[in-house]
């Protein structure tokens, strides 16, 4: 068939950090078939961060969550009508499941296509997702959840030398940076980003309060604590403990976010979305990780230069992430992430 009527359905529905670890499988099999025809299923509230890539040509909008906490409606009904119509629009050559969930799974069963890709069952947090694929891959001498995803594009021919991380980049979001850093009276600037879907993946706000009060005696920037508007208690709280008027709040948009990463000297934050955003455009890194999930380690999903600093909580816990009792990782000290602070600061501008 000509590479131009080649097209392909990608599934990575959630979440920010899986999304930005797909980037480069997907660049990498858009370089192989500039001519194809790639469209990617995602939730809509994630959607926004696929405005950078030049190779998806067709974003479809899902809203599952959306979906499962008003499932009575009629106009949830006619809202998954509408989202089974655009999967079910086109025929492609091969659906590629990255998220591999059962419900992922089915989402491309749906689809029309006879080649539906996706890892073997050993590989899969729902190991049932497989008996949905025709082919499923067993990566070879893998690590790092970026090469994993590679090897399902690698079934299809598709292969790149480089990770390449196409992030939005607009002139809009820039200029709302730079006009909220002026306001502040900011120049040069780290960040701390202390926010996190878990709060077991979380270093609590005491330890981050402390760890700002003593980088603020010891760098020559500002620190800039960022989150979503729905974050702002939270980096008050951090704020009054680091009593110290280098520290500042910045709200931001997920975009803004991007671009405010791009000029920080540094970013300080755990093992969520902000800090692998800040990863794939090039922020050194301090990050602070859990590595005792399994199915979670640093190896695996975490930041992917040498030089940035792991520094993991040795403590077991409980994984599922969703009970009232779970606590903030614990392990880490504040020393440690002010010296690791201090080292990378150091390493980035030698």
């Amino acid at each position: 068939m000509p590479e131009s009527r080649l097209r392909f359905l990608v599934i990575r529905l959630s979440s920010i950090g899986d999304i930005v670890h797909t980037l480069p499988a997907v660049t990498a099999l858009g370089r192989t078939y500039p001519q194809a025809q790639i469209h990617w299923a995602i939730e809509e509230r994630f959607s926004e961060l696929l405005q950078g890539s030049p190779f998806v040509r067709r974003v479809i909008r899902l809203d599952t969550l959306g979906w499962r906490n008003n499932l009575a409606s009629g106009n949830t009904m006619a809202a998954i009508i509408q989202s089974l119509e655009a999967l079910r629009e086109f025929h492609y050559d091969a659906v590629i499941d990255f998220q591999g969930l059962i419900k992922s799974a089915l989402i491309g069963r749906l689809a029309h296509t006879q080649k539906r890709i996706g890892l073997a069952r050993q590989w899969l947090r729902e190991p049932l997702a497989a008996a949905f694929y025709t082919h499923c891959v067993s990566p070879r001498n893998c690590t790092h959840i970026v090469e994993i995803n590679l090897s399902l594009v690698e079934a299809l021919g598709a292969r790149s030398p480089e990770w390449e991380f196409p992030l939005p980049d607009s002139f809009e979001d820039k200029a709302a940076v730079q006009e909220q850093i002026r306001t502040l009276g900011t120049k040069d600037y780290m960040i701390v980003n202390p926010g996190g879907g878990w709060k077991s993946k979380c270093w609590s706000p005491a330890n981050y309060g402390d760890a700002v009060a003593q980088l603020a005696k010891q760098v020559p920037f500002d620190i800039l604590v960022t989150g979503s508007p729905q974050e702002e208690d939270l980096a008050r709280e951090i704020l009054a403990r680091a009593n110290t008027a280098r520290a500042k709040w910045f709200p931001s948009t997920l975009l803004q976010f991007i671009a405010l990463a791009r000029g920080a000297k540094l970013l300080i934050g755990g093992d969520t979305g902000p800090l692998h955003l800040a990863a794939a455009v090039g922020t050194p890194l301090v990050a602070i990780f859990d590595s005792t999930d399994p199915r979670n380690t640093p190896e695996r999903n975490g930041p992917f230069n040498p030089a940035d600093i792991i520094l993991c909580g040795p403590e077991r816990r409980n994984h599922t992430g969703h009970s009232k009792h779970v606590n903030y990782l614990k392990g880490v000290s504040i020393e440690s992430v002010v010296e690791a602070a201090l080292h990378r600061l150091g390493a980035a501008h030698e």
